[in-house]
């Protein structure tokens, strides 16, 4: 919907996916008003427009924002190939888009919806942009390029995936499905932290909390229920440790970690199970492989 080029020469460049709303909205309007040329992502075309003008409205008058449904893997392709059309570099990804579903919906490529878009498709968008990270990294300090998954506490409430049968399209159910795609997030970041380190580039996971946003507007009726039940934060301040890692100096020294309220959390114990990670990624990429064949 905003087609016009954005690279600049020396001025940073921020991909926020999700941000047509909740904390990605308020991680990309913060990012704009530091100085960053963000390209902000939404899947709903007028809530994506509102949304850009409320980023624009804070110093990002350079900002542009793309539409496409991540759980569709050609769209985070051709996603990835439209931001690449507009810059040369990304310094910034924050894979911050993901919701949680009631009920299994297939997409037309076969994939769980749920599954797809919290975790097949920014892995995806993640690859095709690693070369724009890359080349930002080369005139970058080193740890300023960095990589944030937004993941949750869910990702602590799984033992693993099935890494056989990723998706369990014949068995599955909300809380596989949600708590196995964010612990995806955190364990895709933990490989990313050692595929990039020579680059010089930094990946981390984050949990923002329970944020008083749209997010539980698809959730089940007992999640729902139980969520109802809790003390929610504000939007800006799930946003807070996002904006952070993206930003300050401290996430910037180190790299793979799982972060909350700008503190290390104890991640799932599988972070630290190499092999595990390594055959997750293969099976991402077989997924990934067989959806876009």
């Amino acid at each position: 919907m905003e087609g016009e080029a954005v690279a600049q020469q020396g001025k940073r460049v921020a991909v926020v996916t999700g941000a047509s709303s909740g904390i990605g909205k308020e991680a990309a309007k913060a990012l704009a008003a530091e100085g960053y040329r963000v390209i902000a992502h939404g899947r709903n075309a007028q809530r994506s427009a509102a949304a850009l003008a409320e980023i624009r409205a804070v110093g990002g008058e350079d900002a542009v924002m793309l539409v496409a449904d991540l759980s569709l893997l050609a769209e985070a392709a051709r996603l990835a190939g439209e931001i690449a059309a507009l810059t040369d570099r990304v310094d910034l990804l924050l894979n911050n888009a993901g919701g949680m579903a009631s009920e299994l919906v297939l997409t037309a490529e076969g994939n769980d919806a749920n599954f797809a878009g919290n975790h097949l498709g920014p892995w995806l968008l993640t690859e095709r942009l690693l070369p724009l990270l890359r080349r930002a990294a080369q005139d970058a300090p080193a740890g300023s390029v960095r990589i944030v998954n937004t993941s949750s506490d869910a990702s602590e409430m799984i033992p693993g995936l099935d890494l056989d049968d990723l998706q369990k399209l014949s068995a599955w159910t909300p809380g596989y499905a949600y708590c196995g795609s964010k612990l995806a997030n955190v364990l895709h970041a933990r490989s990313l932290a050692g595929r990039l380190a020579g680059d010089g580039i930094v990946a981390h996971s984050m949990h923002p909390g329970t944020v008083d946003s749209n997010f539980f507007e698809h959730v089940g009726a007992e999640t729902k229920a139980y969520t109802d039940t809790l003390t929610k934060m504000s939007e800006a301040e799930g946003a807070d440790t996002l904006i952070w890692l993206a930003t300050a100096d401290e996430p910037g020294q180190s790299s793979g970690h799982y972060w909350y309220q700008r503190a290390l959390r104890t991640p799932n114990p599988l972070i630290d199970d190499a092999a595990y990670i390594e055959r997750l990624m293969q099976a991402t990429e077989a997924e990934v492989a067989r959806t876009l064949a």
